[in-house]
């Protein structure tokens, strides 16, 4: 291990060592308070191009889930990894209070550190993690850079991704379980592979699309926006893409990015959350039963509540700082949600509301 530091845009320096690859990194420094599932988080879409930060104190205890002859993802029949959100490491860089250097567990192929190098992935550890989370929780998230001795300087503007969706949508239509009788277009602002596994196993096909497909050259029984990174608002295309789809009045349903696009494609408005909601503890109560539910997130953007039009209603509210954590069109089959019912490694306490939403797509499908 080399000495390392990681330093915030507004000049606070955390010194530490460095695992992973040798080399410096830069991003948005932002926090999640999970205490397991730390190959899911690297592996999110919606963390493309940040610095995470983990405020469960050791991180690698049980390594990676890899084939460990090959150090590669294991996939299920449909190609989809097991264990992984995506295909590759989404962070630009990890920061951990203590690295575990020699995990153990039966599912290890590889250690955190020796994952991390092979994908090229900088990390620090040794420092004091929860500081840096209250810090960052005053402060909001800000730009910082992974600096490790003896390797070329970064900037703070060299980790800036001006449109992390379209780096992680993929860029051509995919199919998965062909010949299903129901049939649901994704549109893929960055899906996490636990989507796909969701709708899989409730025997149905999924058309994955690229974020800015035109959907009115295809036909299908519902639709699902998916998750993804950065400010929905850039997303022009899926959004003019989800308008149009309103006037089919065909199911649709959405997952995070995807709930802001739907709110911005209705006509209401989002905003930049101080430091976001990430980790696997959020509690959500949805508003007409009052039942409070434990959810996995990661977000940075909400949706304005006062903001909604007539025909929209919030169906669920953050019971920590009451933000909008889902809408729905009071009458129409359209509805979304700010949270992962999908949630892996979890909790997954809402993925009825998948079933929800399958429900009112065959619903339509048989009348």
């Amino acid at each position: 291990m080399k000495e390392a530091v990681l330093i915030l845009e507004d000049g606070l320096r955390y010194y530490g060592c460095s695992f992973g690859s040798l080399r410096s990194t830069a991003g948005e420094v932002v926090f999640s308070t999970g205490m397991a599932g730390y190959p899911q988080s690297l592996t999110d879409p919606s963390f493309c191009g940040q610095i995470l930060v983990l405020t469960y104190p050791l991180i690698g205890n049980y390594g990676v889930p890899l084939d460990p002859k090959t150090m590669q993802p294991l996939r299920d029949e449909s190609g989809i990894p097991l264990h992984f959100e995506s295909d590759r490491v989404q962070v630009a860089g990890f920061v951990v209070s203590e690295a575990c250097q020699e995990p153990s567990h039966f599912s290890s192929g590889a250690s955190l550190g020796a994952w991390l190098n092979k994908n090229d992935i900088p990390g620090i550890c040794g420092i004091d993690t929860r500081a840096l989370t209250m810090h960052l929780r005053e402060q909001g998230v800000m730009k910082g850079m992974i600096h490790v001795a003896g390797t070329k300087e970064v900037s703070f503007e060299s980790g800036l991704i001006l449109h992390p969706v379209e780096r992680v949508s993929g860029k051509e239509i995919t199919i998965y379980n062909r010949g299903a009788n129901t049939r649901i277009a994704l549109i893929d602002c960055g899906a996490k592979a636990n989507i796909l596994r969701c709708l899989i196993s409730r025997n149905v096909e999924i058309t994955c699309l690229p974020w800015d497909f035109d959907i009115r050259t295809i036909e299908y029984d519902g639709l699902f926006l998916s998750n993804g990174p950065g400010d929905p608002k850039s997303c022009s295309k899926t959004i003019a893409a989800v308008r149009h789809a309103f006037t089919k009045g065909k199911a649709i349903f959405g997952i995070c990015l995807g709930h802001q696009i739907m709110a911005l494609a209705a006509g209401a408005d989002t905003y930049k959350l101080l430091y976001g909601h990430r980790g696997q503890n959020q509690p959500c109560v949805e508003s007409n039963t009052k039942r409070c539910f434990i959810t996995s997130q990661n977000h940075g953007y909400a949706v304005r509540g006062d903001s909604l039009p007539e025909g929209w209603e919030p169906w669920f509210v953050n019971a920590n700082d009451g933000t909008i954590e889902g809408i729905r069109a009071t009458n129409a089959p359209f509805s979304a949600v700010q949270f992962h019912p999908e949630g892996c490694p979890g909790p997954r306490d809402t993925e009825f509301l998948i079933d929800r939403f399958l429900e009112q797509v065959r619903t339509q499908a048989d009348s």
